[in-house]
């Protein structure tokens, strides 16, 4: 047993056929990828952030130690908000992270975009050649 474990909250974890049900009646989607991978395509939804949970270094990817107060000056604690990310681990961590915080309905995306593409769900894709 852990000593963590018992301040661990239960994270919920739907599915992206029943995200996309909830995106479409209001809820805000929190696309935890990096900037880089946000431009590179994300879920076309009415409300959608991208605040990185994770921020790449020369040392690989390091947390965003501003990524809470990021958050809280988008949103409120009591919005309904969907975490997504590549493929479901750092929205994971990070609705455990906003649940620990005080965020009351946050859920996890389970599959994050590379399910939502699989599904063949409506994509945006932002990054423009480069003019080198």
């Amino acid at each position: 047993m852990f000593p963590d474990s018992s301040k661990r909250e239960e994270v919920v974890t739907v599915d992206v056929s029943q995200a996309k049900i909830l995106l479409q009646s209001d809820h805000q989607y929190l696309d935890v990828r990096t900037e880089e991978e946000f431009r590179r395509g994300h879920c076309f939804v009415p409300k959608i952030l991208n605040v990185p949970y994770m921020l790449n270094s020369p040392q690989g990817r390091v947390k965003n130690q501003d990524f809470l107060d990021q958050v809280s000056s988008l949103l409120n604690p009591t919005d309904d908000i969907l975490v997504g990310c590549q493929s479901g681990a750092r929205s994971l961590n990070a609705t455990t992270e906003l649940i620990s915080a005080g965020f009351k309905k946050v859920r996890n995306v389970g599959g994050g975009y590379l399910a939502w593409v699989d599904h063949n769900f409506p994509i945006i894709k932002e990054q423009q050649q480069s003019a080198n």
